[in-house]
């Protein structure tokens, strides 16, 4: 089973072809796979198979490392868009893929580098499903209570603004298993920490059925909607640990994702990997 392992802004993913699979792909192979120590080790896994729309060059499913299944993952997206484009599946600089939030269409900038387009944002959603038009509530977590920005970029994202001061502080493997799991959220959160200055936002990400991670493309974007909601001006640059992206918003929350993505290494699973593999339901 060949595979190729990238990375975008330190969150990386394994990239699987589906007709390379010798097994359907559970959540317990999922997690063997992701696991650094008895697996490859990675953020989760990107599995790609050809589309049976011609509209699309491929069909996108994104898998955390807890097993369950992403809708969307900005940084995945440009990986596996950047890794359809090096291993010829198509030629073409402007193509569309298929992903369970929906079509996204990238643009190829450069050898590493693509503008996503990521469709509208929306401040309401089935993932909060009491909130109000403006998607803003408060969550209580770790004795406090929090005021959030719902929005809804192919996946769910509870956006905090915080003081510059206080983000770099706060504990969040405390804070964010709470705020992940909310009864607010049915489909539990990705939860963004985020600090304004002018068109420049700085956010930490805890991330849905992974934790704290260095970056995350829709966490970005959703940070970079709830700092264009509160007045600041499009395109932002939106510092994470792992790195910067841009973010272009439009007046109707319109999102194109701008960043890079490179390889890190191939390889193929051994036979004593794909056999323990193959004994996990």
């Amino acid at each position: 089973m060949k595979f190729e392992k990238w990375q975008a802004l330190g969150n990386d993913y394994l990239i699987l072809e589906r007709k390379n699979l010798p097994w359907e792909l559970t959540e317990a192979r999922i997690e063997w796979l992701c696991d650094p120590h008895f697996g490859v080790g990675a953020d989760g896994i990107l599995l790609l198979a050809p589309s049976d729309d011609p509209k699309f060059v491929a069909d996108l499913r994104i898998f955390n490392p807890d097993g369950s299944e992403a809708e969307l993952s900005g940084n995945g997206a440009r990986e596996a868009i950047l890794y359809l484009r090096r291993n010829g599946w198509t030629d073409a600089e402007e193509f569309a893929i298929s992903t369970v939030a929906g079509p996204i269409r990238p643009t190829i900038t450069g050898e590493l580098t693509c503008s996503v387009d990521m469709g509208k944002a929306s401040t309401t959603s089935k993932d909060f499903p009491s909130g109000g038009p403006d998607g803003r509530g408060t969550v209580t977590s770790a004795g406090r209570e929090w005021e959030f920005q719902h929005v809804s970029i192919g996946n769910p994202q509870c956006a905090i603004v915080v003081d510059a001061e206080e983000l770099e502080d706060l504990d969040l493997p405390e804070i964010g298993p709470e705020i992940e799991a909310s009864e607010l959220f049915p489909n539990r959160t990705n939860v963004s920490f985020l600090a304004i200055d002018g068109s420049t936002v700085r956010a930490r990400i805890f991330e849905r059925g992974v934790g704290e991670t260095l970056s995350s493309g829709t966490g970005a974007s959703g940070a970079a909607v709830t700092a264009f909601l509160r007045g600041a001006p499009s395109p932002l640059t939106v510092e994470l640990d792992g790195g910067q992206l841009t973010v272009e918003v439009g007046e109707d929350l319109a999102v194109r994702l701008d960043g890079w993505a490179e390889p890190v290494y191939a390889g193929e699973a051994s036979d004593e990997l794909l056999a323990a593999l193959g004994e996990q339901d």
